[in-house]
């Protein structure tokens, strides 16, 4: 990608995440029980908590820090807010600010996380796929990376729904990261349309079986438009 694609990236990301705010950056959803950091709503459970969603804010820290950015002291370790309440009666403290500022000056830095995430999952998604799918599982990600467009299909996607090889995130045992998408474009190759297309239709097609198999106390379809519109922008050029 060239400097200005991945300047369009990182943008794009934001945009998809926090609607491009920057009081975006600091966010805790509704119906979760984790507060979401950064252009790519990086997930940090509080102090003491875990679930079953992998935790990747601690990990952006880190790399911040190794890339020779100074993170503050009081964010190395659980999220320090308790609940969404009290993260959200603190909105405006100093803390959630002081995270506000790091996060809007380091979206490039924070582009290069997640696609640093994006090249470490295929030996992951290889370790977890059945043999007889690897091949495919291969192909479909070297092919996506040959264009911008699939790049950012596989940096968007890994960083909005996981690569697809934790146990946990699973219903009825079935799962809707990185790897059942690349599994489900091999249901119905074609020749005749481009990666990125093949991507966003399957990716529909695995978040729609993911709302169906949810527990119905999650209530999961009222996000499924919004995650439909996501995949659809995958299909629109870089």
């Amino acid at each position: 990608m060239s400097s200005a694609q991945m300047d369009r990236v990182g943008r794009r990301i934001w945009q998809n995440e926090c609607g491009g705010t920057v009081a975006g950056l600091t966010s805790w959803n509704g119906g979760e029980d984790f507060a979401s950091l950064g252009i790519g709503h990086f997930i940090w459970y509080p102090q003491g908590h875990s679930g079953p969603f992998a935790e990747s804010f601690p990990p952006l820290l880190a790399f911040l820090e190794a890339h020779g950015t100074a993170t503050p002291a009081w964010a190395r370790g659980g999220c320090p807010w308790p609940t969404r309440a009290a993260f959200e009666a603190d909105r405006n403290g100093e803390r959630q600010q002081e995270l506000r500022a790091l996060l809007s000056r380091t979206v490039r830095q924070q582009t290069e996380f997640i696609m640093a995430r994006m090249e470490a999952a295929l030996p992951k998604m290889l370790g977890e796929a059945p043999a007889r799918e690897r091949a495919w599982v291969k192909t479909a990600f070297d092919s996506l990376k040959t264009t911008p467009e699939g790049t950012f299909c596989l940096i968007d996607y890994v960083n909005f729904k996981g690569e697809g090889t934790k146990p946990t995130e699973r219903y009825k045992g079935q799962g809707w990261g990185l790897l059942q998408v690349l599994q489900a474009m091999g249901e119905t190759p074609s020749s005749y349309t481009a990666w990125n297309i093949q991507f966003a239709e399957a990716a529909k097609r695995v978040l729609s079986r993911r709302v169906a198999n949810a527990p119905a106390e999650r209530k999961e379809q009222r996000w499924l438009s919004g995650w439909h519109n996501r995949c659809d922008s995958y299909k629109w050029s870089l």
